[in-house]
């Protein structure tokens, strides 16, 4: 029971009558059994609300406020898993004037009794976070298909000069979202949606809503005509757009006034003009533009094909994308009020499908420069829980206290993956494999991706036997190579899918798309459409399918597909919600959580099936709690391009600041230019180069896979030996299982202390406030600050060392001091990597698979100029065994002052555990530059066989 004060106030509160005389301007309340409810009707001060506050920690507080005649939300939730386990230390509740108090130990929640706004302030009554006061429009009631709810508004008013993160994975390049920036959250290929934002000054919140979500600045977009356009000939009203053929720029065909580019779906393929062949198009807008505001306009640009956009000149973007996956960038610009500037875009559409949007926000008007926004298409009430911690790690803790622990992976998943869209036959893939073998290029996991099946037959899981006449001895005999072997399922079945009829019958199927007749783009086209994962029938049937057709031959990774669901590419919104209508309630209601319960049926269901066997979900979409499944995401298909790597750096360190640690991309990239399918000598270099840059980035991250559309994405088909470029893949190939011990560590920290990986440079560094906006750099794990080369051609590249520590060179071990920008050298073969002072980076031996043998000799590279720590995990690395406690740690320790490095004794112990091992201790300083590729290192050999023992190292 909360410990209330003893005093009038408080006596009257438990008793459950206002405190606060008999005046009809204020709130009343009552006691609840974690906090308090104040209701707030026909106040001339407030809208009418009531409010719902309830502590689950000391920490974390949940809000709720509805209106008076709406019922609470169900206590069930699809995100929530630790909600109703308490553990408050103390709770009191009392009134100063106007103004209800809830306190626990480290959080005050002040909220005022005449507008309802809350205050989040710490213990020392300091101000966090407060609300923007609720008015008419924060409660909005809606329906659909028969469910009823509100449309929802919540503003916060946050410091201009703190960091904001998270929010999933977004293609805009942004990494702080301060500032005015807008984001919708919602599920869509290339783009995750997870209603969680963590900020700089150690608070977070998770925004308890299903629906599609717009965050930050929540005002709708403009159209492009709400600037006042110029055309290019000087008329007012349009800007000029002339079509012509691409490889003949002046036969013009059309020329046209364009007010508004609204080409986004399917159904606006009509506003395009007719009878002209678009894939053979150049079109041109040319004109002016002028706002008639001051300050930072940000355009928001939708496109397939090839895009350039110059503003006075000069070119601010150079894009493409394929035709049928729609890619989405932003360009943020300074203008003046009633100036025009020149504007002109190119558009090289590509393909039969032609898409190209340009909307644009304002700039943020004085009184919303502090204000950052949640805006939700559906829900019974505003419903977040704010969540504080001593760093941003410890937020992150808290939201996986209410939303589940991430388990640790698979030791072989930290390992290398390889992949190709796709391999055909069983022949190609086991070709492939034998091929890594023979070269010794270390790999773990060989992936199958989609139509492995017979054409009709998508669905059924099933392998074609014309072309994989063998599954089960393919999956044994890549076994026996050593090969895991990860596999695509899509959560759609096509009609003429030999379990359709099943299916169908039980009612675990969208029908509406079967209906509509929509066809996929297989063969002759198929219709079809997507199970429901929110049937709990429909969930154990369809993993039921899984383990009958996929695991009982040997299957160890799922792929998990188009789990948006990917309805249809192309199709606008209102079709999508249309054909998805979970079980549960409205797919308004529902949107974003497809991913969750897919998520949840493949976990439960293995775990279940093979309760030993660590489950791995690779996943292309994922909602706030699917971390708790054993869920990865992968960035879906992005482009081929240098503009993509770049987007992938701010997408994966935003993701991992969401909570949902385990990310990856398609090293590579998956969709291909036509001009590296036959290239030219030129061409092909730059793939190559492209390749190798990418190679170097997705070592340094949760899962190291190559993945995409011809040309083939394995080492050797990409450059051959003597080539630099292949020099380069297996050099970071193998530096991956050299850091197995260090990355797998890692995974161990973000199971048991809820660490993340994929860290933004303000994380470990606060108090800087230069890198809150980086964008292009993050630290994988305490150690190690990665900086991916992402241009072209590119030697040397801008670093941004942070204030508060030293950083040594990972190669040769040169130091730099902190708070400085360099330009660090980024040679063809290398990407710049930066060890930070205090580190201790455990290295291991080659390896060719995780599992190859024991990691009975490791070398400790501990570097000068901070204390510093390291955990070294090990269990049995591919069961849960470790839930039980079955794993050892040994801490390290380094001591700066004198100088020692103790390992400590060995804590826990599992079936098969080393009992002895070799560590050979590498010292680096400014006076002993030592790198993990310098020659001749001196080292000091300890021999450990798990007692504590001390050397000096300095």
């Amino acid at each position: 029971m909360c410990k209330l004060r003893l005093t009038v106030l408080c006596y009257l509160f438990v008793h459950g009558i206002q405190a606060i005389g008999q005046s009809t301007d204020i709130a009343t309340y009552q006691k609840t059994d974690y906090g308090v409810k104040i209701s707030f009707i026909g106040l001339a001060t407030s809208v009418d609300q009531d409010i719902y506050l309830d502590a689950v920690r000391d920490d974390i507080v949940r809000v709720t406020a509805l209106p008076p005649d709406a019922a609470l939300p169900a206590k069930e939730s699809l995100v929530i898993v630790d909600s109703l386990r308490r553990s408050v230390n103390a709770l009191s509740i009392d009134v100063l004037q106007d103004t209800l108090y809830l306190r626990t130990e480290k959080l005050v929640l002040a909220t005022s009794l005449r507008t309802g706004r809350i205050l989040f302030k710490d213990k020392n009554e300091k101000i966090i976070l407060g609300e923007r006061k609720r008015v008419d429009g924060s409660f909005r009631p809606n329906a659909y298909n028969g469910d009823s709810f509100y449309a929802l508004n919540q503003g916060f008013d946050v410091d201009q000069n703190e960091g904001l993160y998270g929010l999933g994975q977004h293609q805009n390049a942004v990494m702080n979202y301060n500032g005015g920036k807008q984001v919708t959250l919602l599920q869509y290929n290339t783009e995750i949606g997870i209603p969680f934002l963590l900020s700089t000054n150690n608070y977070g919140l998770l925004w308890h809503n299903y629906s599609i979500t717009t965050a930050g600045d929540v005002r709708p977009m403009l159209p492009l005509n709400a600037f006042k356009l110029t055309s290019k000939e000087g008329l007012t009203g349009w800007l000029t757009a002339t079509y012509s053929h691409r490889d003949h720029p002046d036969s013009v065909w059309l020329t046209r006034p364009e007010s508004i580019i609204d080409y986004s779906y399917l159904t606006d393929q009509h506003k395009l003009p007719k009878d002209i062949a678009l894939a053979n198009a150049k079109v041109r807008y040319e004109g002016q533009v002028t706002s008639p505001y001051d300050g930072l306009h940000r355009l928001h640009f939708k496109y397939a094909g090839y895009m350039k956009v110059w503003i006075d000149g000069e070119l601010l973007e150079d894009r493409w994308r394929e035709s049928w996956n729609a890619g989405t960038f932003e360009i943020a610009k300074e203008m003046e009020a009633s100036k025009p500037y020149d504007i002109r875009i190119e558009w090289l559409p590509d393909g039969g499908e032609s898409y190209f949007t340009l909307n644009w926000q304002s700039p943020l008007p004085t009184e919303l420069k502090s204000t950052f926004s949640f805006a939700s298409e559906a829900g019974d009430a505003i419903d977040y829980y704010f969540i504080y911690g001593q760093d941003m790690d410890d937020v992150i803790a808290g939201y996986r206290h209410l939303s589940g622990r991430a388990p640790i992976m698979p030791l072989w998943s930290f390992g290398y993956w390889q992949s190709r869209e796709r391999y055909k036959t069983q022949e190609e893939i086991e070709e492939v494999a034998r091929e890594f073998r023979e070269r010794r290029i270390p790999i773990d996991n060989m992936v199958q991706d989609w139509s492995y099946w017979a054409e009709h037959d998508w669905g059924s899981h099933d392998f074609d036997k014309s072309r994989f006449p063998d599954p089960d001895g393919m999956i044994k005999r890549l076994h026996d190579m050593h090969m895991r072997v990860m596999i695509s399922v899509w959560p759609k079945i096509n009609e003429e899918s030999s379990v359709y009829p099943m299916f169908n019958k039980k009612g675990w199927l969208y029908a509406r798309n079967i209906y509509d007749g929509r066809k996929d783009w297989i063969g002759k086209g198929y219709t079809s459409t997507f199970y429901d994962p929110f049937q709990q029938g429909a969930r154990q049937g369809f993993w039921d399918l899984m383990n009958d057709k996929l695991y009982k031959k040997g299957i160890d990774a799922w792929w998990m597909d188009a789990s948006e669901p990917d309805i249809h590419s192309n199709i606008n919104l209102d079709e999508r919600k249309a054909v998805f209508q979970p079980a549960i309630g409205s797919s308004v209601r529902y949107y974003n959580t497809f991913p969750l319960m897919n998520a949840k049926g493949i976990y439960e269901g293995q775990r279940q099936t093979d309760p030993n066997n660590r489950v791995f979900i690779l996943t292309r979409s994922y909602f706030a709690g699917q971390q708790r499944y054993s869920a990865a995401a992968w960035s879906g298909d992005i482009a081929s391009r240098w503009h993509d790597m770049k987007d992938q750096i701010a997408a994966g360190v935003n993701f991992s600041m969401s909570g949902t640690p385990y990310w990856t991309m398609d090293a590579g990239g998956f969709l291909v230019e036509k001009r590296f399918h036959k290239p030219t000598q030129a061409d092909l270099e730059e793939w190559r180069e492209m390749n190798t840059r990418w190679y170097q980035y997705g070592a340094f991250l949760p899962m190291f896979r190559a993945h995409g559309q011809f040309p083939f994405r394995e080492p050797f088909n990409i450059a051959g030996e003597g080539h630099p470029a292949y020099a380069s893949m297996l050099y970071y190939i193998h530096l991956r299982y050299k850091l197995l011990m260090y990355n797998y560590s890692l995974a161990a920290k973000t199971f048991f202390d809820n660490y993340t990986m994929i860290r933004g440079l303000a994380m470990d560094f606060p108090q800087d406030q230069q890198t809150y906006a980086v964008n292009d750099q993050y630290l994988w794990g305490p150690s190690l600050l990665i900086n991916p080369v992402t241009e072209k051609g590119a030697t040397k590249r801008t670093v941004y060392l942070p204030q508060g520590a030293a950083w040594y060179d990972l190669y040769a071990g040169k130091r730099y001091e902190g708070g400085h920008v360099i330009q660090a050298d980024a040679p063809y073969e290398r990407i710049p990597v930066f060890v930070r002072s205090g580190s201790i980076l455990p290295v291991g031996k080659e390896l060719q698979y995780t599992d190859e043998k024991p990691q009975d000799e490791l070398t400790l590279f501990v570097y000068d100029g901070a204390d510093g720590v390291f955990e070294l995990y090990e269990d049995e690395g591919d069961n849960y065994n470790y839930e039980k406690g079955k794993c050892s740690i040994i801490r390290i320790l380094y001591n700066n002052q004198d100088g020692k490095l103790t390992i400590g004794e060995r804590k826990g112990s599992f079936d098969g555990m080393l009992q002895k091992r070799t560590f050979q201790v590498v010292f680096v300083s400014s006076q002993t530059p030592i790198g993990i590729d310098s020659e001749h290192i001196k080292k000091k050999t300890v021999s450990y066989q798990g007692k504590s023992t001390s050397i000096t190292i300095r």
